[in-house]
């Protein structure tokens, strides 16, 4: 008797101390590393609220550690690697400080393609979904792909035509963007946001190309004077971003906690980030505004002049592709019919 209850109490206390572990072994904690700094709005205000939607829905089962300006180290075209090899579980970042390596989603940076950031940012998910995930991110998990709002050029001494462009020195974010620049004839110079504000200190670039509302972020508007944008539905150009994570991360989180990751991510992260990131444009703008900075808008008729001048740009895009056994022409048709069915 003695020892039959003996037997039932051990295995009572044995299946107590099993339940915490089940649950413990359940809950995930993911470092997500970045390139912004946490006030931006992109960290501030994307990043961490998906965080703590994930979080909620996962009942805190889920925890999101959110690392930004690189602080876990390396550079920010490295960030896509180290989703890739598990030295974090996510990161966020602009596609093309890897020049060439995502050759299907350059598709969204050719001149004049991007109208409305959101449509577009819905037309890049619905492209991952059916194409770019199987192929260019094969070895992640994409979890959002957006673009930001129209790109604007910002200059010591302003671009008012076309041919003030000639011999500028401007920084440049990806290998689309810096042929765009090179064939309007400034002088592009390759190099991750975090890198301008000394690069124009220092005299290495004349300005740069982003768009307004990261211009908060590298305090941009006591840097240079003048701001050139363009008139018309379509922008000069956009980059694209991601968020993605380590492939066997994803891959190994129990069912229910993937579902919850699915739910909160795909299109509906995606195009809450574009609309961030373009709703703070306009705040952004407006500290340039106030600190009496010039704001130079290019008519219709000038913008024309740009359109015609960039069009080498898709010609050696579409080429590229053909080289590589990609369709170019076809991306091109099927991302302009995706933008307008989202409503671009």
């Amino acid at each position: 008797m003695k020892r039959r209850e003996f037997i039932k109490t051990t295995a009572g206390a044995a299946a107590a101390l099993a339940v915490p572990s089940i649950a413990k072994a359940q809950e995930v904690t993911l470092r997500l590393h970045q390139f912004l700094p946490p006030p931006a709005p992109v960290p501030a205000m994307i990043l961490k609220p998906w965080g703590e939607n994930v979080a909620a829905a996962s009942g805190g089962r889920i925890k999101i550690d959110h690392f930004d300006a690189m602080s876990l180290g390396g550079r920010p075209p490295e960030l896509m690697d180290q989703a890739r090899d598990g030295v974090v579980d996510l990161s966020m970042t602009v596609v093309g400080y890897t020049p060439g390596r995502f050759p299907r989603t350059e598709v969204f940076e050719l001149p004049f393609m991007m109208t409305n950031p959101v449509a577009t940012a819905k037309a890049y998910w619905e492209m991952v979904e059916k194409d770019f995930q199987s192929n260019e991110y094969s070895d992640v998990k994409v979890l959002g792909a957006w673009v930001h709002g129209p790109g604007v050029i910002h200059t010591e001494n302003g671009v008012n035509t076309l041919e003030d462009m000639k011999g500028l020195t401007l920084r440049g974010p990806t290998r689309i963007i810096n042929d765009l620049l090179s064939e309007l004839g400034a002088e592009p110079v390759g190099m991750p946001l975090p890198a301008i504000p000394e690069a124009i200190s220092k005299g290495v670039v004349k300005g740069t190309v982003i768009p307004w509302e990261v211009t908060t972020a590298i305090r941009l508007s006591e840097l240079v004077s003048n701001h050139t944008e363009f008139s018309g539905a379509e922008s000069l150009y956009t980059a694209a971003i991601v968020l993605v994570m380590n492939r066997a991360k994803y891959d190994a989180l129990p069912d229910d906690l993937r579902a919850i990751i699915d739910a909160e991510s795909g299109e509906k992260l995606s195009a809450f980030a574009s609309q961030v990131m373009w709703d703070m444009d306009a705040p952004a703008r407006q500290i340039a505004v106030d600190a009496g900075n010039s704001i130079i808008t290019l008519d219709e008729s000038e913008v024309a002049r740009w359109k015609e001048a960039s069009q080498p740009v898709i010609d050696r895009w579409i080429a590229d592709m053909d080289g590589k056994g990609i369709d170019g022409a076809a991306l091109i048709e099927e991302a302009k019919a995706l933008i307008n069915k989202h409503g671009g």
